[in-house]
């Protein structure tokens, strides 16, 4: 069963990308040149409304979270990779598999380069352990944890300052 939910989710997720316009390169680009904020509106609502739902069944025993450790040197390392592929190629990975079922070929280049990625992190695992993951570990963490307050309050406050941030991309008109 959770592999339909899985299917269905996946669906409307890629549904909702491609009415966003996120798929296309133009927004990508704009993104990366901060001139354009359709995909950080997307993702901020993605991320708010995610956090709701996943607090709100874990609150109610529907789930249990499995929080992985955090570490600041997986993080660094991780985002630069990202950020450095997102650049080059014009798409991250959600939307370059977008792309791919929008039927563009350059999409292809992404999913090539996370299958790369994946098997280069697989030969360097034993040294990214020893050297860079044990950098910054926190454990299993998250920022309401982080600062001891409830988790809600983190969440409605994330809320309020995305709705405000949206009110400033539109007020600038970006």
């Amino acid at each position: 069963m959770s592999l339909i939910y899985g299917v269905i989710t996946g669906i409307i997720f890629g549904f909702l990308l491609q009415k966003a316009q996120v798929l296309r390169y133009d927004k990508q680009l704009g993104a990366l040149r901060l001139i354009d904020m359709t995909i950080v509106k997307f993702m901020l609502s993605a991320i708010v409304v995610g956090s709701i739902g996943v607090y709100l069944f874990k609150d109610l025993g529907v789930i249990l979270l499995s929080i992985k450790s955090t570490s600041i040197g997986a993080q660094v390392v991780g985002g630069l990779l990202f950020g450095v592929g997102w650049g080059l190629l014009g798409y991250c990975p959600g939307t370059a598999a977008g792309a791919i079922g929008e039927g563009r070929i350059d999409g292809l280049w992404g999913v090539f380069g996370m299958l790369c990625g994946g098997a280069l992190y697989a030969m360097v695992y034993p040294f990214m352990k020893a050297h860079i993951i044990s950098i910054g570990k926190y454990g299993k963490i998250g920022v309401p944890e982080l600062i001891g307050i409830n988790h809600w309050i983190v969440i409605i406050a994330f809320a309020i300052l995305t709705i405000l941030l949206f009110w400033l991309f539109e007020k600038k008109n970006i």
